[in-house]
Order: structure tokens, then sequence, then C-alpha cells
């Protein structure tokens, strides 16, 4: 399966998402290609650091793309891997546009914020665009960084429902310092320690909901 962590709203998670899933598909004893179309490359940096940290091995197969590329190359690498994820930059994009073209389902972050949600009415735009095409395309909103008391969270996602065009997600990440410690480490929630069980169920509630038949293998 090819899962694009988009939308053109930066800054809301897509990244830190993307790790996640292409640790946890690799865990599970799945062949795992993650392509950085990000120009700010900061899935490819996390890569270094879990190589490093890991003797060498990330675990999974990483390349940086650009533009045109990622749906031309990856479509060429994909027959190798069993999964494919993308992290696609925070930005109307020929990069974008090329990873909605070739993706079975994109997850768009969303925080709890009017801008985050307008972002998410402009990116519906392009998932038009490019289900005109890609009729296999699925387009999952999810919430991140969710508001600890909830008030925020169930407007939001009120807001969300009324777009169209998208399903959100029952996960709920929430914004727990866990997941900013871990990826500057080069690691995922589950293999951080001292572990935040929180932020470990979220993660994992978050990869069975998308890759529903991938048992989970993970370090509690």
């Amino acid at each position: 399966m090819i899962v694009a962590c988009g939308g053109i709203k930066g800054g809301v998670g897509k990244t830190t998402i993307a790790v996640h899933l292409a640790v946890l598909a690799a865990m599970a004893g799945r062949e795992v290609l993650l392509i950085d179309g990000d120009s700010q490359g900061s899935a490819t940096d996390f890569t270094a650091i879990r190589r490093e940290v890991r003797g060498g091995d990330a675990g999974y197969t990483s390349v940086q793309l650009t533009g045109t590329a990622i749906r031309a190359e990856g479509m060429r690498l994909a027959p190798k891997y069993d999964e494919i994820i993308i992290d696609v930059a925070g930005h109307d994009s020929t990069g974008q546009r090329a990873a909605l073209a070739m993706s079975d389902i994109v997850v768009l972050p969303f925080l709890p914020g009017s801008f985050d949600i307008w972002g998410l009415e402009k990116t519906i735009l392009l998932l038009e665009e490019a289900q005109a095409y890609n009729s296999n395309l699925k387009a999952l909103a999810l919430l991140n960084r969710a508001d600890p008391f909830n008030k925020d969270n169930i407007a939001a996602i009120d807001t969300v429902g009324d777009i169209g065009n998208l399903h959100i997600l029952d996960s709920r990440i929430g914004n727990r310092k866990a997941f900013r410690t871990a990826t500057g480490q080069g690691l995922i929630v589950s293999e951080l320690k001292p572990c935040d069980d929180k932020a470990v169920s979220e993660i994992k509630k978050l990869f069975s909901e998308i890759f529903t038949d991938i048992p989970i293998v993970s370090k509690d």
C-alpha cells in the first residue's frame, strides 16, 4: 500500500506521522520504502540519526525525491516493497500532486485551530483533481496535537466533518513531548525510555486504523 502524509498546511506533524508509520510497518516485518518528498528533508534527517543509533540500519529504505520524480521513481521502486510511505511538503506543489497521483491513502493531519482547518478546505481542491485520475485515493483526516481538555477537539472535528470528501479517523494524536523527544533521537515513541504509554497507544491505534491487515510488533 502507498500512504502519503500530505496537505498544504505546514507544521502539522506530517513527518512525525510518516516516520512512525514507516518504522511500525518495518517492525512488523514489511519491506518499507520511506520517500522524503519535502525539501526540508526532515524524514531524511530522522533516518540518518536512526541509522547512527542503530549501527547503520534504519530498518527500512529511505530516498529523497522531489517534483514529478516522486511518482516516476516511486512507481519504479514500488514492486520491491510491501509498503511505501511518502512525507510530502506542506504546500501545493508538483511533488504533492505527484504523491497524490500514486497513493492509495493520504493522511491529512490537522490541528485544533481555524488556520489548519482552512488548510484542509484548500487541500480538498487538490484531492478532487487527484481523484479524477486516481479513483482509488482515499483521504483520511487526522486530529494531531489534540487539546487535552477536548473542547477544541470537538469543535475542530465538527468543522472538518462539514467539509466533505474526507473521512475523519477515530484515532487522535495528543500534543505530547514524547513524540518530539523520540524523533529527535531517531526513535519512535514505543522505543523511547521511559515510555509514554498514552503516546504509544495513540500511534498504535492510528497504525492499525490505516494498515488494517498488519499486526503491530513494537518495542514496549
